[in-house]
């Protein structure tokens, strides 16, 4: 199985992958799918202790436009509230309840999530924008509907990709 490390290609080997277009949408109240779960480990830090990772990878956005975002999620006490709030996005808890978490029920599951666009240096000197998730909504919480402009019409130009750094840590 091929992993997040990718493979090795022999110096005679074929390609075909072209990559995807990158679209930046922008900060707002989005529908989200989840594409993709992996499990992974966190080795942890200076402020949490190693702990189980969910590595989670959402398609966000309507028909006009859509991106995809990777969302870690560190199964560590200290990161509870943001799992019961991914856990009630996707209608598998109800606030004040206690849930055990089934990860085989995440692939295909649908919520909503308010969407930022976050803004770094990259090592290239060039600033670099991507998507990510600020927050995951309750089910009648998530009322607003954003409509991006078409990624034709985006003043914003796209960035060749999205990056999640190793620092890349909300503590």
């Amino acid at each position: 199985m091929e992993t997040d490390q990718g493979r090795e290609l022999a110096w005679d080997g074929t390609i075909e992958n072209d990559g995807s277009d990158f679209v930046l949408l922008p900060a707002g109240e989005y529908p989200f799918t989840v594409e993709k779960f992996e499990r992974a480990r966190f080795a942890g830090s200076e402020k949490m202790k190693a702990c189980n990772q969910a590595k989670i990878t959402i398609a966000v956005g309507n028909a006009d436009a859509q991106t995809t975002v990777q969302v870690n999620l560190f199964l560590n006490s200290k990161c509870e509230w943001q799992l019961s709030a991914f856990f009630r996005a996707i209608g598998a808890k109800q606030h004040g309840q206690r849930v055990q978490m089934d990860w085989s029920k995440v692939v295909g599951a649908t919520g909503r999530c308010k969407l930022g666009v976050r803004t770094w240096p990259g090592r290239d000197g060039v600033e670099h924008k991507s998507n990510e998730v600020t927050k995951f909504l309750d089910p009648a919480e998530g009322t607003a509907t954003a409509t991006p402009p078409s990624p034709a019409a985006s003043a914003t130009p796209p960035v060749a990709a999205q990056q999640t750094l190793p620092d890349d840590i909300p503590f």
